[in-house]
Order: C-alpha cells, then structure tokens, then sequence
C-alpha cells in the first residue's frame, strides 16, 4: 500500500482528475486512427522536448519533430547510427550532444509506450535497461549506463543564462552509493509490484514510486529523464482503462517544464532536501498535488492537437508543399526568395501560402520589409 495516507482534498481532486480521464477515453475511443496517431505523435514530441530541456538540451519541439520523421523513415533501430552525421551537419555540430539525449529519450519512451504491458511485474533489469536505452547514443556515458552509481550524487536545478554557462543548484541530496542504493532499489521495485495492481489511486502510486525513484537517484546521470519515464510506464500499467488508454495522448511533461521552477521546490519540501531511507517520512502530498495540475493541464492539449489536425487537412496542395518546404529545415528562418528557390511555385503562390500558414498558426513571421523572415512552429 501506499506509504502516506491521501488527505481528503487530495481525493477529490483525484475523483475530479478520473472523470476528465474517463471523458477522454471515450473521446479518444470516437476518433479514427489517422487523427489518433496524429495526437500520439505530438504527444510523444513534447514530452521528449520538455523531458531533455529540462536537463538543459536546447533542440525545440520543431527540430525534435524533423529528427523523429528522419529517423522514422526507414524503420530500423539502427537508423540513427547511419544518419547521425547528417542530423548533426543540419541541427549543428553545437547541439551534437543535445541531439544525442533527444535520440535516446526518444528510444526509451518509445520503448515504454510499445512495451508498458510486458515490463509487469517490474524488475531492477527492466530500470536499468530503460537507462541504457536513454543513454545508449551518447558515448560518452557508456561508461556508467545501466549501472548503478558509483559515487555519491544529488538532485540538481540546472540554469543556463545566455552567454553563461550552466549553473547547478541543489534540490535534494540522494542515497550513498553501494548497498544503501542497492537496498532501496530492491525495496522499491517489490513495494512497486505488490502495490501497483490493488491501489484504486493509480497515479499516487505513480507519484510515490517516481519521487522514491528520484530520492534514491539510482544512476549517475539521467535520473530526471529515466525518472519522468517512469511516471509514464505506471499510468500506463494501471488497472484503470481510463488511464492507461488515455496516457499516450498526454504531453505531461510539456507542463513539468512550465513549471520546472516549482517542479524542484516541491521536491525539496517533500524530502526536506535529503534522501530518507524510511518511505513513511516523506511528505509525498505535494508532489501528488503538483502532477495532479499538470495532468489536469495536458488533458486540454488534446483538443489543441485535434484542431491542429483539422488545420493541417485543410491546407491546399501549394499550402502543403511550402509548409514541407519549413519542416525539412526547422532550423532556419526563410525568406520567400528561399522558398521560392525549394519549390519553384510562382511568387503569389507562395505568398498566398505564406498568409495561410502564418493565419493557420504553422509558422511565425519575423521583421518587415525586405527583411521580412519566417519559421516553423511545432
């Protein structure tokens, strides 16, 4: 069982939450497969984008969405080693690492939303897999993947001003390397499965589970990412269909990162700043009350992304062909000139389909005049 007690307030807000989810499974269970997989794909998107800025990569949603369709195109898991170079030479060789942590997230929680069902009961294999599949295409990190840490850590708020470089700021301070780790994760792994299957509140369960997680910080590096996974792999393992059907449609982590600075202080006041190894001590209701909000909030994106599907099918074929004109290079910002030069259309053409992507809310316009720039917006 649950190692708080839920105070009243707290369940109905959970009452509320089910009821939303509920609407939204028999949302979701009315809609056709090509919008479905629409909204999953956006989804899967944000949550990569925000998972690894969180920890201060700098690729945007567009970039990820431009990765995610390269790497999809062929199908086979080794498309990333074969296209590396190329993604690198588009994105720049600066975000190299940045481009390494978003390929990774993107294999684990791909992992997660394809395998969620047979990674029950769970084991300390099955964690330190998901960490070696998010750290697997950074090389630097192969040292420490899928083990368990050897030297002390903590859990850091990372700033990067601009033109600075990143500062660390600590939040909470983690379990000793060694069998204090080696313990905790073996009891958390059996509380896990022993609790998952019976509790009626699948998401305190989740709460609980990811906030021991993130006390202990089992790993070197990739703690928050794998973390923030696991948040997903529960609710996605929940008995409740109203959850783990709807999970996949959520960008819950679009809204972490919105509220990243409240995110960390609400980590420090459950634990008061330091790893305990008795898991009645922690005051877990605040965390319970924050991923209750940004549940809450992610649940609205859907019909943001439905209405996003509704513009995208209505857009002309001249529309279109720009619009994949901005997709293929969401790095940059184009002139028409530029545009004109990718699809040889007519200038009014383009400029036509300029004011119907701007209108439409697929791109932004920059400056005036001759100086006049646009971009892709995710």
């Amino acid at each position: 069982m649950l190692s708080f007690k839920i105070k009243p307030k707290t369940i109905l807000l959970l009452r509320e939450l089910t009821k939303r989810l509920t609407k939204t499974q028999i949302l979701i269970e009315s809609l056709e497969a090509q919008e479905l997989e629409f909204i999953k794909r956006n989804a899967l998107i944000s949550n990569i984008g925000a998972s690894t800025r969180i920890e201060n990569a700098v690729l945007t949603n567009s970039e990820i969405d431009w990765v995610d369709t390269a790497l999809t195109s062929d199908g086979k898991t080794t498309s990333f080693e074969n296209q590396r170079e190329a993604i690198q030479d588009k994105l720049s060789k600066d975000k190299e690492r940045s481009i390494d942590e978003v390929v990774g997230c993107r294999a684990m929680l791909q992992l997660i939303n394809q395998q969620a069902n047979n990674l029950f009961p769970l084991t300390e294999v099955t964690l330190r897999g998901l960490h070696k599949e998010l750290l697997k295409y950074h090389a630097p990190d192969n040292y420490h993947s899928g083990g368990y840490k050897q030297v002390p850590n903590s859990v850091v708020r990372k700033v990067k001003m601009s033109g600075c470089p990143v500062k660390e700021y600590p939040v909470l301070t983690t379990s000793q390397p060694g069998l204090e780790t080696e313990e905790a994760m073996t009891a958390l792994v059996g509380w896990y499965n022993n609790t998952l299957k019976v509790h009626p509140w699948t998401i305190a369960v989740a709460v609980e589970f990811v906030f021991r997680f993130l006390a202990i910080h089992p790993f070197q590096d990739g703690n928050g990412r794998v973390g923030r996974g696991l948040f997903y792999l529960t609710l996605l393992q929940s008995p409740d269909d109203s959850i783990s059907s709807t999970i996949s449609y959520l960008a819950i982590d679009r809204y972490v990162e919105v509220e990243r600075e409240e995110y960390y202080a609400v980590l420090s006041r459950c634990s008061d700043g330091k790893f305990i190894a008795d898991p009645t001590k922690y005051a877990y209701e605040h965390f319970l009350n924050f991923m209750l909000k940004v549940i809450d909030c992610s649940i609205d994106d859907v019909e943001l992304y439905r209405d996003k599907f509704k513009r995208l099918n209505s857009l002309t074929t001249s529309q279109r062909v720009v619009l994949t004109c901005f997709k293929e290079q969401p790095e940059l910002r184009l002139q028409a000139k530029n545009i004109v030069e990718y699809t040889n259309l007519p200038r009014t053409t383009i400029n036509d389909a300029l004011k119907a992507l701007i209108k439409n809310k697929f791109i932004q316009k920059y400056g005036r005049g001759a100086d006049v720039k646009y971009q892709l917006l995710f």
